[in-house]
This record gives structure tokens, sequence and C-alpha cells, in this order.
């Protein structure tokens, strides 16, 4: 029998190495991560719904892959609060509080202030990140850099954890970038509001059901 033909978007977790690999080569690459920002929202945006979340997400592959494909996973369901409004949108909103204090930062920086060149993990630990040359481009530029790849190291590292309690996708739970799309789609169509919910509190989404 004839294997089922892959898609090209099925190759997307290469992508997400890709940008932790150039990340690591030179800080300035992070700022390619934006790309991973403005694609689930525009998707929503223009009444796509979660396309992104569902198929195109390469951190969802990755996790997938990794949990199911590789077997590090528990394969145990969520928690019943990681799947709570309450906590997706607690979360959302300290993350985003999280982001606003990284263009602080940057505005700092912008106005005279020292560059910082650390990685902060989990909002909390330093990493000294002083092999990349960043003469060549504004301090304000490199701050972002720095601090962005900051936002997407410490949300790997939660989605990394979840993988290995939970089910392999269990960030997808509670990606702030997931709560703001489902936000989107429920505002454009509110009669999607209940099939949206169902499987977040599941879950599960098509990708991590194969």
């Amino acid at each position: 029998m004839a294997s089922k033909r892959r898609h090209w978007y099925e190759y997307l977790w290469l992508a997400e190495l890709l940008y932790w690999v150039l990340g690591v080569c030179n800080i300035l690459c992070a700022w390619l991560g934006l790309i991973f920002f403005t694609i689930p929202l525009l998707l929503a945006i223009l009444g796509y719904g979660k396309a992104y979340c569902n198929r195109y997400c390469g951190r969802g592959q990755l996790l997938f892959l990794l949990g199911s494909r590789l077997g590090l996973s528990r394969n145990a369901p969520p928690p019943a609060f990681l799947r709570s409004k309450a906590f997706r949108f607690g979360f959302l909103a300290f993350f985003m509080v999280m982001f606003c204090l990284m263009l602080f930062s940057t505005w700092k920086v912008f106005t005279g202030a020292p560059l910082q060149q650390t990685v902060t993990l989990l909002w909390t630990f330093k990493l000294p990140w002083q092999w990349t040359d960043v003469s060549g481009v504004s301090p304000w530029m490199a701050q972002f850099a720095y601090g962005f790849f900051s936002v997407m190291m410490t949300s790997t590292t939660l989605g990394l954890v979840t993988m290995v309690l939970f089910r392999p996708r269990s960030w997808c739970v509670y990606c702030p970038m997931g709560t703001m799309t489902q936000g989107i789609c429920m505002l454009k169509d509110p009669a999607a509001r209940k099939r949206l919910d169902a499987e977040q509190q599941q879950g599960t989404l098509p990708h991590s059901r194969k």
C-alpha cells in the first residue's frame, strides 16, 4: 500500500530548530521570531481561524515529534487548572506584561542606557550571551533581540516541561498566541465559541491527534 503523502507544512518543525540554531550563533537572528508572532494573528484576522495552531506551528510540531514520536512525554491529560479560562487569560496577561517590560528595556537602551548582553530564562535566570558581535547595529536593536530571545526561550522551556509531564502539545492549551487567536476567532464568529473552547479544554489540537 502506498504511503500517505506528506504535506510541506508537516516539516515546519525544522523552522523552529533553525531559529534556535541561528539565535545561538547570532542573537540578532532573534528578530526572526516576530514571524511566529505576527502570522497567527494575521491568519485569524483574515478569517482562517486557528489554522496556524492546528497546522503551521513549528513549535507544536516539534513538541509532538519529541513527545509522541520519540516517546519523551508521559502522555497524561493536562490538569484542569491549566485548561481553565482563568489560567489561560491570566497567563496571557502575565506574558504581555513581561513583553511590555522587554519593550521598556529596549526603549531605555534607545534613550542611552547601557546594553545588557544577557538572555533571561524563565524571567529569572540570566544567561551570559556575549559571544555575538553586535557592534554593527544600533544598541536598541541588539537589546530587543536579547529580550525577544529570552521570551522565546522561556516559552519553549515551559512547552518542553509540560510536554514531558503531560501530553506532547500541552503547551498549546495555554499558549498566549493560541489564546489571542482564539479570542480573535470568537470576536469574528461568536457561533464558533463553543467548538473552540471545547478543543482548548481537551488539550488536543487536530495535528496532535495524529
